[in-house]
């Protein structure tokens, strides 16, 4: 009886310890991915605003060289996404020809910035 008393007890163990392995397993693994996510996130930053419909915006970085360039849609917007952080040109072109341009525009982490080609300085350093 005693026997068969100490299997039990052991068998309950086991269970029990192979039941928080996994649950361990689990909680790491959602972890590092809530963390991969929040990271992703924690590095980057936007630039938008509004500009003359079918032109062209180039950001480039005067920190890193990272450069994207966006139409503008019908409505007279853009949005530049996933910007690293850093110090940017941002460059109206239209038909293929610089136009205008927004100097020394800071690109910070989660947030955007807005810079407007509208005939109105809305960022830093207007040109």
């Amino acid at each position: 009886m005693k026997n068969l008393h100490s299997i039990k007890t052991g068998s309950t163990r086991r269970g029990q310890s192979v039941r928080a392995f996994v649950m361990a397993a689990a909680v790491a693994a959602f972890g590092m991915a809530g963390s991969a996510a929040v990271y992703a996130q924690a590095t980057a930053g936007k630039v938008f605003g509004n500009a003359p419909a079918g032109s062209s915006v180039l950001a480039k970085s005067t920190t890193n060289g990272t450069q994207r360039e966006v139409k503008v849609d019908e409505k007279g917007r853009y949005a530049i996404r996933e910007l690293p952080v850093g110090v940017y040109t941002v460059t109206l072109s239209e038909n293929g020809q610089p136009v205008a341009k927004h100097l020394n525009v800071p690109v910070v982490v989660g947030r955007g910035i807005k810079v407007d080609f509208d005939g109105q300085a809305t960022a830093a350093g207007q040109q």
